[in-house]
């Protein structure tokens, strides 16, 4: 059922597969939404109308090309269902045997309106094809060839010409045999060489139509030669038998060339239809990869401002403009062992202001130290960050920063607190981001941070708190 087209019911043939997940023949779908409006797929209405959804309405730009299905199709085993052939082999070899097997029944390009084997179509044209006419050379009469056998003409002349011509082409047929002959090509009497297996013949007279062709020109333009030469030579010593059994082989050559160059053409057309269609497949496919990289865009440009709005929020919800700052620091335990490790040394806080316009500052911890505290202390500094209204405001930065370590059992909170130093390049307008950190090194002793006996640190989180007067 997997290979069966959603729309034909037939074999797929260049699987599209829809956002909803069912295939469709590419002849189909395009067919589909040239005709409807808005067309909804008939297996989602079929498996559950309440389902439907917008992946149900079938767009050509929205399917694609499903390479593992056709792969599996062109390798499905298939035998040719024409009355006598025995022809079996993979689907990607079906096509072109359909093009050359002999049993197919093919209309006779005369327009007499037969249906003929492919490899009987010689003997139609020569033995019972009414469009294929021969001119009674005595009355001057077109006649079919089943009438040319029964035409009587006073004399003994014209009826000698008939007997003789009846004979001549059993003749030609005995002598025709290498047009069936297994090891050599069928135009082996008009000059072609080649020999091989019966499958080395199948692609070479595929292959070299246009060598048979100019073959059987060369051969009708010999034969009229010599017609022509034996007329004007000694039209009375050739008996007329023999000059009209060569028009007739002329003629059935003629109509073989005729055959062969509507193959030609019909080829040609197919060639120029699976050009064009690569051509619009390869715009398609350019257009899509196009607005693929347009969507790419579309989305980094949207990942990056979501990222941005992400931060903004962040720091709107952690900010503070009020000189008070309640710093929540989470997964201690992980952060103090990167700290000793050196994977991460420092922490430093989320922005916050001393006022609405006020200085803008932070903070930064060392859990495990820095300086004269690394490694027995906890280290908690203070910085001040350049911010949107530094030019209205007093310099060096003057006002009192008192830190606190919150005990979660609210019985003795770690309090230290400092006056700025006026000439400390730490409380001068900053130049860059941010000024050097300065405060307290040796803040807390990492022994007192874990006892048990206080609750500096409980489920792995701790809160510092930063006062500025």
């Amino acid at each position: 059922q997997k290979y069966l087209c959603s729309n034909c019911n037939n074999v797929l043939k260049k699987a599209l597969q829809t956002l909803c997940g069912h295939r469709y023949c590419s002849a189909c779908l395009s067919w589909i939404v040239r005709n409807n409006k808005n067309a909804i797929c008939q297996k989602c209405k079929e498996e559950d109308p309440s389902t439907l959804s917008e992946e149900s309405l079938l767009a050509e730009e929205r399917a694609f090309g499903d390479a593992a299905i056709n792969k599996e199709i062109s390798e499905l085993k298939v035998h040719c269902v024409t009355l006598g052939c025995s022809w079996s082999g993979i689907m990607n070899n079906f096509e072109e045997h359909q093009s050359l097997c002999e049993y197919a029944l093919i209309p006779c390009h005369t327009g007499c309106g037969h249906m003929v084997m492919r490899k009987k179509l010689a003997d139609h044209l020569e033995n019972g094809c009414v469009n294929n006419v021969t001119t009674c050379q005595r009355c001057k009469r077109s006649l079919s060839s089943s009438e040319y056998q029964e035409h009587s003409c006073e004399g003994s002349l014209c009826k000698e010409q008939k007997r003789v011509q009846t004979e001549t082409p059993a003749k030609e047929k005995n002598c025709s045999t290498p047009l069936i002959n297994k090891d050599g090509c069928r135009f082996s009497e008009v000059g072609c060489s080649f020999r091989g297996s019966k499958e080395k013949i199948k692609e070479h007279e595929k292959t070299a139509i246009g060598a048979h062709m100019l073959l059987l020109l060369q051969h009708i333009k010999q034969l009229k030669a010599s017609l022509c030469s034996a007329a004007k030579a000694a039209s009375g010593s050739i008996p007329q038998s023999e000059l009209n059994a060569n028009e007739n082989k002329l003629h059935v050559f003629e109509n073989i060339v005729a055959v062969l160059n509507k193959e030609v053409e019909t080829s040609n057309l197919e060639i120029t239809a699976f050009r064009r269609q690569s051509e619009l497949d390869q715009n398609l496919i350019r257009n899509l990869e196009l607005k693929i990289a347009e969507l790419h865009r579309c989305l980094t440009q949207k990942d990056a401002g979501l990222s941005s709005l992400h931060k903004s929020l962040l720091f709107c919800e952690q900010a503070s403009y009020d000189g008070v700052f309640l710093w929540k620091i989470t997964e201690v335990g992980r952060k103090l062992q990167d700290s000793v490790t050196g994977r991460t040394v420092s922490l430093y806080s989320p922005a916050f202001y001393t006022a609405k316009y006020g200085y803008k500052v932070c903070l930064r911890v060392y859990l495990n130290g820095d300086g004269t505290g690394k490694g027995t202390h906890m280290s908690l500094f203070f910085v001040v960050m350049k911010g949107d209204y530094d030019a209205l405001l007093p310099w060096p930065f003057r006002h009192k920063v008192t830190f606190m370590l919150l005990d979660q059992n609210n019985r003795e909170h770690i309090i230290d607190a400092f006056r700025p130093d006026l000439t400390s390049a730490s409380f001068q307008r900053p130049v860059n981001d941010m000024n050097v950190a300065s405060g307290c090194p040796m803040f807390l002793p990492l022994s007192k941070l874990q006892s048990p006996k206080h609750a500096y640190v409980r489920e792995d989180t701790l809160f510092l708190k930063c006062i500025i007067e």
